[in-house]
């Protein structure tokens, strides 16, 4: 039988996990976006909207959106209907043997994920970022690109750290963070928002 999946989101972070899809043995990719004017991604169609989903039963699926909560209302969508969730790891990415990945996560060329780290359902670890031992990575948690996650760290659901950051080790980060590209995180975080700097401090809205 054709390995044969559904991305949703048809954008570029979609393109890339196209390539992972192809190179994990998947001979027929398309697309589902909600935006009816596209109909290409990269060299990929899209065939339809988030509502045609029940289409194609006979695929498996992993959502391409960057947006954390978005991709978790359609990931819980998906896992309602009982459709089969891919998890995709780019084979350059290096990833412990006891390492647990959740359903619908994916893992980019270069990433390093190393021993006694659980990470969750419908995560992004991204173009070489790298998550030490024994950390655990919660749902919807995107690492991004070149990003640095020290040993023994919490990070809870639908945080995003951003590209090049760093999160020292034994630290705990509350769900529903952002920080910033290039921050540096030296203590726990309890308190959900927007992070940046070096050290990173809370960005006050004005």
């Amino acid at each position: 039988m054709r390995k044969k999946l559904v991305i949703i989101g048809a954008s570029g972070h979609g393109k890339v996990i196209a390539d992972i899809a192809e190179k994990n043995g998947y001979e027929e990719i398309v697309f589902l976006d909600d935006d009816t004017s596209l109909k290409k991604c990269g060299c990929y169609s899209v065939v339809g909207t988030s509502e045609n989903i029940m289409l194609y039963q006979e695929y498996d699926f992993v959502v391409g959106i960057g947006n954390s909560k978005e991709r978790k209302k359609i990931q819980n969508r998906i896992e309602c209907l009982q459709l089969p969730l891919a998890v995709l790891v780019h084979p350059n990415a290096v990833i412990a043997d006891d390492v647990f990945i959740g359903n619908g996560t994916v893992v980019m060329a270069g990433a390093v994920i190393n021993p006694g780290t659980v990470i969750g359902r419908g995560c992004i670890i991204n173009t070489c970022a790298s998550v030490d031992h024994d950390c655990s990575i919660s749902d919807f948690v995107h690492v991004s690109v070149g990003s640095h996650i020290a040993g023994t760290v919490n990070i809870g659901q639908k945080t995003w750290i951003g590209a090049g950051a760093i999160v020292s080790n034994n630290l705990f980060i509350c769900d529903e963070c952002y920080i910033g590209a290039g921050g540096v995180v030296v203590r726990d975080i309890e308190e959900a928002g927007t992070y940046i700097g070096v050290p990173v401090r809370k960005l006050s809205i004005l």
